[in-house]
């Protein structure tokens, strides 16, 4: 009875493990899958075709001032002497 519950637990815990491993993109952060899952976004193609589902938090951000809303000092160009 001992062998008996003890083959069931382990085929218990190797039924949860994924089968094979994910590749990884981006960085590392991502997985090449085919599906995202909900908590996942898409930003990039893995090299297999499939999508790098990346959480949200990892990806990129966009700049939030764009280039007419940038300080003054970063506007005006250095004036070189003239030879």
């Amino acid at each position: 009875m001992r062998l008996l519950s003890l083959t069931l637990a382990a085929l218990l815990l190797l039924s949860q493990l994924t089968p094979g491993s994910t590749q990884k993109c981006w960085n590392l952060h991502g997985k090449c899958r085919q599906k995202c899952s909900r908590k996942e976004r898409i930003y990039v193609y893995c090299t297999n075709n499939k999508l790098c589902c990346v959480k949200p938090k990892y990806q990129p951000r966009e700049k939030l001032w764009s280039s007419s809303s940038k300080p003054e000092a970063m506007k005006t160009q250095m004036k070189l002497p003239s030879v």
